[in-house]
């Protein structure tokens, strides 16, 4: 296996995670759904999307109290969030180019 499609499955664990942690937020689904635009019962759907993923770990990236929780609680240095969102596609002609 390549490095870079171990790092970008790496990368795509993590950010399956970070789905899971917001998901199970009570207070972080209600912003996400609204930053996204997006009603629950679309995420399943919506993660399939190029760039979903790449959007939740920035959504992550963007309020470090969040990152420093979800950092803590999957035991990996905040650090290793952002090298994960640049992993992977941010989606279009992105996606497109990494497969």
């Amino acid at each position: 296996m390549l490095k870079s499609q171990q790092n970008s499955e790496s990368a795509e664990a993590l950010a399956i995670q970070a789905l899971g942690f917001v998901a199970s937020d009570p207070e972080l689904l209600p912003r996400f759904l609204a930053v996204t635009g997006i009603e629950a019962h679309q995420i399943r759907r919506a993660a399939m999307e190029p760039g979903f993923l790449a959007g939740v770990l920035q959504f992550i990236l963007a309020h470090e109290p969040t990152l420093l929780r979800f950092s803590e609680a999957v035991g990996i240095a905040p650090s290793e969030v952002g090298i994960a969102a640049r992993a992977l596609p941010l989606g279009g002609e992105d996606h497109e180019r990494s497969i």
